[in-house]
């Protein structure tokens, strides 16, 4: 199969890719930078020049070829805090890639987050919906192309993909922010839980999706299903020599910026119905386990 790539060089896209290739299929990676295509092409892929914002190259990458997974979202503004405008880039690249694919009957995998479904007060399935919202509308939107002749999946991934390929997610970042205060702290008690998956585990979902899965589906990158805040703070201060602490929801902006709200969500995830569905079961280490490892902490 030759698989269109949006995101092929990020953080995902740097195992999917390998992935991709080791089970026989061309890899096409969609790259914005000089850095990203050499990057690719050491890797194997093909590159095509672009970003999120060329539309047509967007609606005309589809035609050359027998898939697409869709990887890339705007993560520096989401970290400048202009979450709204990665949202909305993200939709708008969607409706693109889906006039193009509606009544080809070709695989689209895109992505979401389990974090959407913070609060429910109860573990979240890969059968919870929502009728709009952030990221939502674009979920809703990839899961009615199904409806138009796109065999369509979603991949919603947890607060934390971990792995050594993590440079810039929610662990490495709540890392800085420990290592430069001093100090790594949770909220109230810390109780509230995040879902955790390994990269590599979820770039094997990914294919899997593309080559097998059923028109219309929801898929969980899950390994852990719930890890507390506190578990995590804690293990990030014994690995620092910081002490560990309890802040209030009002402290928490001006330690975690941009992750405050995400700290403080309770999101236990399961992928009971994943793991059947496809066969796939996670193979790597969980997110306590990987924090034992170097890779985290090593500084330049």
């Amino acid at each position: 199969m030759r698989v269109f790539v949006t995101g092929a060089s990020g953080h995902v896209g740097s195992a999917l890719v390998p992935e991709l290739l080791a089970a026989g299929h061309e890899v096409v990676g969609l790259a914005r930078s000089d850095a990203s295509a050499a990057t690719l092409a050491e890797r194997g892929a093909q590159v095509r020049r672009g970003d999120l914002d060329d539309l047509d190259g967007l609606r005309a990458a589809p035609a050359e070829a027998d898939g697409v997974v869709h990887l890339a979202f705007k993560h520096d503004l989401m970290a400048s805090g202009e979450f709204a405008g990665a949202v909305d880039a993200d939709l708008v690249a969607l409706k693109a890639l889906g006039e193009a694919l509606a009544g080809t009957g070709k695989p689209l995998v895109s992505t979401s987050g389990t974090l959407m479904f913070a609060g429910l007060g109860r573990t979240g399935v890969e059968d919870d919906r929502l009728p709009g919202g952030p990221r939502v509308d674009a979920e809703n939107y990839v899961l009615g192309l199904a409806d138009r002749g796109v065999r369509t999946s979603v991949v919603r991934l947890p607060p934390s993909v971990h792995s050594s390929l993590d440079k810039h997610g929610f662990v490495p970042t709540m890392i800085r922010f420990a290592r430069a205060a001093g100090v790594s702290p949770y909220v109230g008690e810390g109780a509230n839980r995040w879902s955790a998956g390994h990269t590599l585990d979820a770039a094997r979902l990914y294919r899997l999706a593309l080559e097998g899965a059923p028109a219309g589906v929801v898929l969980h990158a899950v390994g852990d299903e719930a890890i507390s805040l506190r578990q995590i703070a804690e293990t990030i201060g014994a690995r620092l020599g910081v002490p560990t602490k309890s802040i209030t929801p009002e402290e928490a902006p001006a330690h975690f910026a941009f992750l405050a709200p995400m700290v403080q969500s309770d999101a236990p995830t399961s992928a009971a119905r994943t793991r059947e569905l496809l066969d796939w079961k996670p193979e790597h280490p969980g997110l306590l386990e990987d924090l034992a490892e170097e890779h985290y902490f090593a500084t330049a």
